[in-house]
């Protein structure tokens, strides 16, 4: 058994939840927020088994695309003084964080 933990945008976390489940996928919901951009995420946890590993992690990818966003950062423009002036930043949002997982036990009760 695996347990697999897909860190989504939350953009994306509606669509490859559906898709999930209509694929016969069980999937747990975790609302998570991201350290980069403090912008909210989702955090799926899977359990499969392993010779599903490869089908959710095709789904996930199905879904899941990288983008170009521009974000506005505030920028020190003098020194010390805190005052911050909103600085417009591309990057690239999206795509997901995948971690698969050994599960020796599992237990449902």
């Amino acid at each position: 058994m695996k347990l697999i933990i897909a860190i989504v945008q939350d953009d994306d976390a509606v669509d490859l939840i559906e898709l999930l489940t209509e694929s016969g996928f069980r999937v747990t919901k975790l609302a998570t927020t991201g350290g980069f951009l403090k912008a909210g995420n989702t955090t799926l946890m899977i359990g499969v088994e392993e010779e599903k590993v490869d089908k959710v992690l095709s789904e996930i990818e199905q879904i899941c695309k990288t983008r170009e966003q521009v974000v506005t950062t505030p920028t020190p423009i003098a020194g010390s003084t805190g005052v911050y002036v909103p600085y417009p930043v591309e990057v690239e949002v999206g795509g997901a964080t995948v971690f698969v997982v050994d599960v020796d036990k599992f237990i449902k009760i």
